[in-house]
């Protein structure tokens, strides 16, 4: 049986329904259940008593596991058997998480979030996944592609570069497990791209772990009217 919470104190209801997922599933412990499914003991048991808040992306990875909507899971949207939300203009509302930061240096590195601390989320993009993600741009070293403050929007696939990726800014990530945000040409040899920044210089014959399409810009004015912060 899943209680209804509001949305006031949103680390300790978050926490609350995480418990109400897990004991619906039929496991009697946060350790019974970190075990089953290969989670660390002690991140868990903190993300469900309330110490540490977990990310949508752990919102993500909770929700598959208990067979509950992740949006339920993390912000009480919604119904926990579905993503849909109960009414039309919360149906507009299925939401993403910002996972990064880019742009602020000519590299076009991207800075993830880290640790537990819940990040900032943003409604899906038109065609997107239940793998989408967002960046927002930090800095004015991205002009002409995104301005500081925008969103660009992804779909976390984690696959090898394809053909129709050659010649587009693509978000890379290359084998020094650096994440950038690059056009991507061909190099000298088979298996290598060189990766041209917006402003700065190109890497050359670099080798690509994977590459993801951009699937959407956001401009500034309309990113800071749709971003949902998640601070308490």
């Amino acid at each position: 049986m899943y209680h209804i919470y509001g949305m006031k104190n949103g680390r300790l209801e978050a926490a609350h329904r995480l418990k109400d997922a897990r004991v619906a599933r039929g496991y009697a412990s946060a350790a019974e259940a970190a075990e089953a499914f290969g989670w660390n003991r002690n991140t868990y048991a903190s993300n469900e008593n309330g110490n540490a808040p977990y990310s949508f992306r752990s919102a993500r990875r909770y929700g598959e596991a208990f067979g509950v909507s992740a949006a339920w899971l993390y912000e009480g949207l919604g119904t926990p058997e579905s993503d849909v939300a109960e009414t039309p203009t919360e149906a507009t509302e299925r939401l993403v998480p910002i996972v990064g930061r880019v742009g602020a240096d000519p590299e076009g590195v991207v800075l993830f979030a880290t640790g537990q601390t819940a990040g900032d989320l943003a409604p899906i993009p038109p065609g997107g996944t239940s793998r989408a993600v967002a960046l927002q741009v930090v800095g004015h070293s991205m002009t002409g592609l995104a301005d500081n403050g925008g969103l660009i929007y992804f779909e976390d696939q984690r696959t090898p570069p394809s053909e129709d990726m050659l010649g587009h800014v693509v978000v890379v990530e290359i084998d020094t497990e650096e994440v950038l945000v690059k056009r991507l040409l061909r190099g000298s040899r088979k298996g290598r791209y060189d990766l041209e920044s917006v402003v700065g210089p190109v890497r050359h014959d670099c080798r690509v772990r994977w590459a993801a399409h951009i699937t959407a810009i956001v401009p500034p004015y309309q990113a800071r009217r749709i971003i949902r912060s998640t601070a308490a």
